[in-house]
């Protein structure tokens, strides 16, 4: 190709980028008269309508004809939207933190980086923001692929009257993050418990010798390699760009399948977007075919379950368990409101953690 043929090719670029960024800005003023508009109607506190937003998502994806991934699509109008969305109102997002954990990295793939983060230091504090009103909107964990479920999050969400309005399931890829050059000037690795599970296969192999150490977080330990030029630490990229420490080997985990799902937790239920996922906690009679019960609720009408998970009952009796179920469909789907009615005939106590749009990035 001639520098003639690159110079036209260049000349489109500067057109397009020119079009693009009008019709950004376009996108940007009609968002300011939504705002207008919500504030007319007294709707100030719901600016960010997660079912609108996973509506526009899957049409991006739907309608995307390439070379560009759908979900690479997806992302960038993800981002055009969370910037329009501060225009009318700056998100407050708790996140159990600190900045440049895994967490912190789900509320950004989820909101975008137009947000106003707040750092949690445990799961409580994350709901206790959110209960208050310093946060609109909270982000915790509640399962991973290979370590399974977050207990924690499980009883708060039991607690809580908080609900679930949204998920995030984030691909885990754990990087070692290092002032040093080569793996052999590495004295000592710190991390998460967790993290240093999922790399033990490549910690035995690339440093059998090194020292481990468990720390409160991920990010947490990228901070310590500030005073200690021989040592590293297991996180992510996040991280790594936020605290300037380069990447000295990428994607160390053990199982490239590694995924961890947060929930997003705020004050407000949220309508149906045509894709919904409802989640539930129920605690059943202690009688012979409880569960099997439980399950012919939604067998009978047709209703898919995803997950079940039983937690010990703290304020029930000795040996009684409550079950975190989720299901496909919104509790306002003819199907799943009629299995929610029979549960409650059912069930000792019933509650519905929210119906929420199932993950589209």
């Amino acid at each position: 190709m001639s520098e003639q043929d690159l110079n036209k090719i260049r000349i489109k670029i500067d057109d397009l980028d020119q079009q693009i960024q009008q019709l950004i800005s376009e996108r940007a003023k009609c968002a300011q008269q939504v705002a207008e508009v919500k504030m007319r109607a007294g709707e100030a506190a719901l600016f960010y309508r997660p079912e609108r937003e996973a509506q526009v998502l899957r049409a991006v994806k739907e309608r995307n004809s390439g070379p560009l991934d759908e979900n690479e699509m997806a992302r960038l109008f993800r981002e055009i939207m969370a910037a329009c969305l501060a225009l009318e109102q700056p998100l407050n997002v708790a996140y159990l933190g600190p900045g440049g954990s895994y967490t912190h990295m789900g509320a950004l793939k989820h909101f975008g980086a137009s947000i106003k983060g707040l750092p949690a230091a445990q799961i409580d504090d994350v709901f206790r923001e959110v209960e208050a009103g310093n946060a609109d909107f909270g982000i915790v964990p509640i399962e991973n692929s290979t370590e399974g479920v977050i207990s924690h999050t499980l009883d708060m969400l039991l607690q809580s009257s908080l609900v679930i309005c949204g998920e995030v399931d984030l691909p885990i890829h754990h990087n070692l993050i290092s002032h040093c050059t080569e793996l052999s000037a590495v004295t000592k690795v710190y991390s998460h418990q967790q993290s240093l599970a999922q790399c033990r296969n490549w910690l035995t192999k690339h440093l059998p010798a090194v020292e481990t150490i468990a720390v409160s977080s991920n990010s947490h330990a990228v901070t310590l390699l500030k005073d200690d030029s021989s040592a590293a630490a297991i996180a992510g990229q996040v991280a790594a760009d936020l605290y300037a420490v380069p990447v000295l080997n990428q994607h160390i985990e053990d199982r490239v399948d590694n995924t961890t799902r947060f929930v997003v937790l705020g004050k407000h239920s949220v309508p149906a977007s045509g894709d919904d996922k409802t989640s539930l906690l129920v605690l059943l009679h202690n009688k012979a075919g409880a569960l099997h019960d439980l399950l012919s609720s939604f067998a009978e009408r047709g209703i898919s379950m995803s997950k079940i998970e039983s937690r010990p009952a703290h304020s029930s009796g000795v040996w009684e368990y409550v079950f975190f179920i989720d299901i496909q469909g919104h509790r306002d789907d003819a199907n799943v409101a009629a299995a929610i009615s029979d549960l409650e005939h059912k069930s000792a106590m019933l509650k519905v953690l929210g119906s929420y749009p199932v993950a589209v990035l």
